[in-house]
C-alpha cells in the first residue's frame, strides 16, 4: 500500500473510456506527462506496470479469480493479507483509499466512505471525518457514522478478529476499552471515537500522528452494522457497501459476488460497476491454478508474489507468453524470523551464525532469480522505499552465498561450535517459501545448523501457528519464513507492524519476536518527527538497528511476475498493492 502526487481523475475515465477488440490485441488510451495520451498494448512485455492495458467500459460479464490456499479472511476487521485489502475494496469502503490508477498518482490517497481527507486538530492527535451523503447498506440501510465506529471498535478484539493490524489498538485512547464482544454497553461511552452526528468521525489519539489518513484507508474502518455482527461468522457474509455483495461463500472453496443493487455511483467516484458477477475459486493448487491463467480459464491470480516458479519459466522464455506479464519491484522484503524464544537462538550469537551462513542467492532464485523475482536484499528495508540507506553489516553484496568462516566464528562464540538443530516453518501454499526453507536447510548445513522443515496453512499462518508465540516457542519454530510489503510507503508503514515489540499479542501477530526496546524507542521518535529528512533518518536507523540485532534474515528485495490474459480488460500494476488493480478489473 502507498500514496504521492496528484493528477486529474478526468484524463483516466478519458482512457477507460476507450473500448479496444475483445481479442485484447490491440492499444488503448493512458494517461502520460502532462494529461496526454499514448497506446498501451496489451502484448507488450511490462505494459501494465505504469498502463491501463486494454481499456474498456463495457458492462457484463463474469470476472473469474483463483487463489492458492484461501484468505486470511474477508471480513474486513479480521484481515492483513494485502491481496485482501486489495479484494475487499469490492465490497467495502473504508474512510479512504489510494486512487485506482497506474503509476505514481496510485500512490495517492483520496477521500471514500469520506469525503475527503481528515482535518487534524489538537496537534494531529485528533482527526474528524466527514462521510459522504446517500451512502446505504447492500439491504438499503443508510451508512452513518456509528456504523464506523463500530467496525472500527470491533476491530480491537483480537480474540475475536486476530489478524488485522494493531494500528488503532495501539493509538487510539481506548482506556481500558477492548471491543463491542466483551464490553457492549460501554461502546456509547468510549471516547477513542466519537459521532457527534451521522455524518461525523472523531477520532482521538493518545499521541500526535500526522501520518493517519494512511489509518483511515485499512478496512477496519469500512462500516459494519452491529445488528449484523456475527464476530468470527461475520466473515461468511459481510454486509456491502461497494460495488458487489455476496451471494455465495464456501468457506475455503469457493466466492461469488455479485452486483449491489444499493451501489449508488453519484456517491463513488472511485469505482465502476463493470461486471455482472465475479466468481473466486478458494484453495487452488498453485501449478494448475498457474496453468488455468495461462490458458484463459480464469481471468486472474490473486495473491501478492504472482505466477509460481514453474510458470515464471514460461513467462520469461516463451515470447508469446511474456508479452502479456508485468514485473515491477514493490515495497517487499522477502526474510525469515529468527525467534529468539526458541534456544540458542536466544544468543544473538547464533543468529548471527544464521545470518552470514545463509545463501541468499539460492534463495533468489527460488523468488525467480533477479529478473523476475527480485534483487539480493543487503538488509530488512526495500531500497525502493524513500529514506533508504545502504546498510550491509553481514557482507552479503561481496558473498551473496554467505560467509562459512564468519558464521563458525560466531557458533563459536555462542557455545554451539559444532552447530545445533531447529525447526524452520513456512506457508504450504507457497512454494518458492518451501524451496527457501530447503535452502536455508541446505546452506545452514555447510557449518552444522540442521533444519526440521515445517508447512503450515497460509489462512491460519499468523492466527494459529507462526504468529502464535506459545505455539512457536512449544514448537520450536526456531525459524519462520515469510515476507512483509509495506502498508503505505512511509517507514512507519513498513517496519511498526513488525519491528515494535509492543504490538506482540497472543495470536496473530506479524512481529514474530524482534523485542528491542531501542527499536521501539527510535519508532517513537520517528512518528512524532515532522521534518521528513530527519524522520528518515530515523527508519534507516532502525533499519540498522534491525540488522545489528539479527533478528531478522532478509534475503530478496522483491519483484512480482504477474501475468493478464489478451482478454483482461483495464488491467495495471497498483503502485500500493504491488500486484494489478482488482476493483478496475472486467472482461468485456
Amino acid at each position: 500500500m502507498k500514496i504521492r502526487s496528484t493528477a486529474s481523475a478526468v484524463a483516466i475515465t478519458a482512457a477507460l473510456a476507450l473500448v479496444v477488440s475483445a481479442c485484447g490485441g490491440g492499444g488503448g488510451s493512458t494517461k502520460k506527462n502532462g494529461g496526454d495520451t499514448a497506446e498501451a498494448p496489451a502484448s507488450q512485455y511490462n505494459a501494465g506496470v505504469t498502463q491501463v492495458v486494454n481499456p474498456s467500459t463495457k458492462t457484463g460479464g463474469t470476472l473469474h479469480m483463483g487463489m492458492p490456499g484461501d484468505f486470511d479472511s474477508v471480513d474486513p476487521g479480521d484481515q492483513y493479507y494485502g491481496y485482501a485489502w486489495n479484494f475487499s475494496r469490492l465490497y467495502t469502503r473504508a474512510l479512504t483509499m489510494f486512487k485506482p490508477v497506474p503509476g505514481e498518482e496510485g500512490l495517492q490517497l483520496v477521500g471514500d466512505l469520506a469525503e475527503d481527507l481528515g482535518k487534524p486538530s489538537d496537534g494531529g492527535k485528533t482527526w474528524t471525518y466527514k462521510l459522504r451523503a446517500g451512502i446505504k447498506f447492500e439491504d438499503g440501510t443508510p451508512v452513518t457514522s456509528k456504523d464506523v465506529k463500530y467496525a472500527v471498535a470491533r476491530s480491537l478484539d483480537k480474540e475475536i478478529l486476530p489478524s488485522g493490524p494493531t494500528y488503532f489498538n495501539d493509538w487510539l485512547d481506548n482506556g481500558d476499552y477492548t471491543g463491542p464482544y466483551k464490553m457492549k454497553d460501554k461502546l456509547d461511552s468510549w471516547k477513542g471515537v466519537e459521532t457527534p452526528d451521522d455524518q461525523t468521525v472523531v477520532f482521538h489519539l493518545k499521541k500526535a500522528y500526522g501520518g493517519f489518513d494512511y489509518f483511515a484507508m485499512l478496512p477496519s474502518t469500512a462500516p459494519v452494522p452491529a445488528a449484523k455482527d456475527t464476530g468470527t461468522k461475520y466473515k461468511e457474509h459481510p454486509v456491502a457497501t461497494g460495488p458487489y455483495m455476496f451471494k455465495a461463500h464456501e468457506l475455503g472453496k469457493r466466492i461469488e459476488l455479485v452486483k449491489n443493487p444499493n451501489w449508488d455511483a453519484a456517491t463513488d467516484p472511485n469505482r465502476k460497476q463493470l461486471n455482472d458477477s465475479v466468481e473466486v475459486l478458494l484453495g487452488q493448487n498453485e501449478d494448475d491454478l498457474d496453468q488455468r491463467l495461462l490458458s484463459g480459464k480464469i481471468d486472474v491470480k490473486i495473491n501478492s508474489t504472482g505466477v509460481g516458479a514453474n510458470a515464471r519459466k514460461t513467462l520469461l522464455t516463451d515470447p508469446k507468453v511474456k508479452q502479456y506479464a508485468d514485473s515491477a519491484p514493490l515495497d517487499r522484503t522477502w526474510f525469515t524470523n529468527l525467534n529468539a524464544d526458541v534456544p540458542p537462538l536466544d544468543n544473538i550469537h547464533c543468529r548471527k551464525a544464521v545470518m552470514y551462513a545463509a545463501d541468499r542467492s539460492a534463495i533468489q532464485g527460488a523468488y525467480g532469480g533477479p529478473d523476475a523475482g527480485g534483487e539480493i536484499a543487503l538488509s530488512l528495508m526495500p531500497s525502493k522505499m524513500t529514506g533508504y540507506e545502504k546498510n550491509d553489516l553481514y557482507g552479503v553484496e561481496a558473498n551473496p552465498g554467505g560467509d562459512v568462516n564468519k558464521a563458525k566464528e560466531e557458533l563459536k562464540a555462542c557455545n554451539q561450535p559444532n552447530g545445533f538443530s531447529t525447526t524452520i516453518s513456512f506457508r504450504v501454499e507457497r512454494a518458492a517459501e518451501k524451496q527457501t526453507a530447503e535452502a536455508l536447510q541446505q546452506s545452514l548445513g555447510r557449518v552444522g545448523i540442521k533444519l526440521e522443515v515445517k508447512g503450515y496453512p497460509q489462512g491460519d499462518y499468523f492466527k494459529l501457528y507462526a504468529g502464535k508465540p506459545d505455539f512457536a516457542k512449544k514448537n520450536g519454530l526456531g525459524l519462520m519464513v515469510y515476507g512483509w510489503g509495506a502498508d503505505y510507503p512511509e517507514g512507519f508503514g513498513f517496519f511498526q507492524q513488525i519491528v515494535d515489540s509492543r504490538v506482540i499479542r497472543a495470536a496473530g501477530n506479524t512481529n514474530l519476536g524482534v523485542k528491542d526496546p531501542e527499536i521501539d524507542k527510535l519508532i517513537d521518535q520517528a512518528a512524532a518527527e515532522q521534518d521528513a529528512t530527519k524522520r528518515n533518518a530515523i527508519w534507516a536507523s532502525v533499519d540498522k538497528k534491525v540488522s545489528d540485532d539479527a533478528f531478522i534474515l532478509p534475503y530478496v528485495w522483491a519483484h512480482g511476475l504477474f501475468y493478464r490474459p489478451p482478454t483482461l480488460k483495464n488491467a495495471f500494476v497498483s503502485q500500493n498493492f504491488g500486484m494489478y488493480e482488482f476493483l478496475t478489473l472486467s472482461t468485456q
